[in-house]
């Protein structure tokens, strides 16, 4: 085969492989389907990648039928060099497809079917995944889950979810779904994130995934009444970090941190235990998003009495925030910064503060200052948690040559 010379036209523009599925765009010139349709749906390109006129997304691609004809004809005639012959297409699916598996999947005695016809569809093209948004399929699939919930079944579930991760909810969608069936979705997916199943970290990953949408999508009134259980089980997932992907532990992260603003949300999260389970997460060093939305979701469980009294109660919880300052990225520093000032402004005590020197809090905020690139009104912010305890810091040798270096004086 590698000795063979393919003809220039056989090859597509795109992928420079032989064209299996020839279709031919406004512009005039011919790719393989899967090809341009990722070039304009996955990659959202809204060009021709040969002629740069505009192609829009719903451009009409039309099929080649001869050079598909003739790239069969040559690969037929060079069958004994190794060239395999390449198939008819098939006839690509149309919206009607979709909407009769929607049909299918409300029914008892076929939703099982309709499911994996549905995830095998998903999994095989953007295409095949933009239809099935247009035609309601992310609708139907959190019905049959509330479903699923109301009769205690979960069988199709895993299917279910993962077709909808692999088409993402429509923000717009998610927020009809949820005026429609109010709180039921959260709840079935809570209900999801406490059954067993095989492969489990797969199935709650997703599953997670989906909950992070549907509280993006939640209007302000709708997150001022979450319940515990909601926070307890987010909570379950960040403690056992085995049961969900990394994708989904990040999004178990932010669907706390949306909920984060509401001081009823913020107390449930400390009574869920959620404060512990973060510090101890950070602890195992994880990658720089996840650290961002830990300090992100601390920042505002320290603004309350209770969260800041957990957060002392753990030993490592001054450590790790410190010593993430200046080591992970200017957000990172910002809500690690105001943690600080939070727990140095409200519970400033004697073993507090000797616990900030001997962790390197002081010495760290002092290094802050001294940064070319820290934010003016960081800088500001790191100044006011030193200048407020420069009496008892200075009774340390080594913070008070620090502060005479860079001039902090008491106000």
């Amino acid at each position: 085969m590698d000795d063979i010379e393919v003809p220039k036209y056989f090859l597509c523009p795109i992928s420079l492989q032989i064209t299996k599925d020839p279709v031919t765009a406004t512009t005039g010139i011919t790719y393989d389907r899967e090809s341009i349709e990722q070039w304009l749906l996955t990659y959202k390109n809204t060009s021709c990648p040969v002629t740069q006129q505009p192609l829009p997304p719903e451009s009409d691609l039309t099929p080649n039928h001869t050079l598909r004809r003739l790239i069969q004809s040559w690969c037929t005639e060079n069958a004994s060099l190794g060239v395999d012959r390449i198939p008819t297409p098939k006839p690509s699916l149309d919206k009607s497809h979709f909407f009769k598996l929607i049909k299918q999947l409300q029914q008892p005695g076929s939703n099982i079917k309709a499911l994996q016809k549905l995830d095998f569809l998903a999994a095989k093209n953007e295409r095949n995944r933009k239809f099935m948004v247009e035609t309601g399929v992310p609708k139907a699939l959190l019905s049959f889950i509330v479903n699923c919930f109301e009769e205690i079944s979960n069988q199709g579930l895993a299917e279910a979810l993962r077709v909808l991760v692999f088409i993402r909810i429509p923000l717009a969608e998610a927020k009809i779904f949820l005026q429609e069936y109010n709180d039921q979705i959260i709840k079935s997916l809570i209900w999801v994130l406490g059954c067993e199943f095989k492969p489990q970290v797969m199935v709650k990953s997703h599953a997670v995934l989906a909950l992070k949408t549907m509280i993006q999508a939640a209007s302000s009134g709708f997150l001022e009444r979450l319940e515990p259980p909601f926070f307890e089980m987010i909570t379950g997932v960040l403690k056992q970090t085995t049961t969900v992907s990394q994708q989904g532990m990040n999004a178990a992260l932010h669907a706390l941190l949306i909920a984060c603003p509401w001081g009823r949300n913020r107390l449930m999260m400390v009574e869920s235990g959620a404060v512990s389970a973060l510090i101890e997460l950070e602890l195992g060093i994880p990658e720089k998003r996840t650290t961002e939305l830990i300090l992100g979701i601390l920042f505002h469980l320290c603004c309350c009495a209770d969260g800041r009294a957990e957060f002392l109660s753990h030993k490592g919880g001054l450590a790790v925030v410190t010593k993430r300052i200046m080591k992970v990225s200017p957000t990172a520093d910002d809500r690690a910064v105001f943690i600080l000032s939070l727990i140095s402004k409200f519970v400033a005590t004697n073993p507090v503060l000797e616990e900030m020197v001997e962790v390197g809090t002081v010495t760290k905020l002092c290094m802050l200052l001294q940064v070319d690139s820290t934010a003016p009104y960081l800088k500001s912010k790191a100044m006011g948690i030193l200048r407020s305890h420069t009496d008892e810091w200075r009774k340390f040798p080594c913070i008070d040559k620090t502060f005479h270096k860079i001039k902090i004086y008491r106000i």
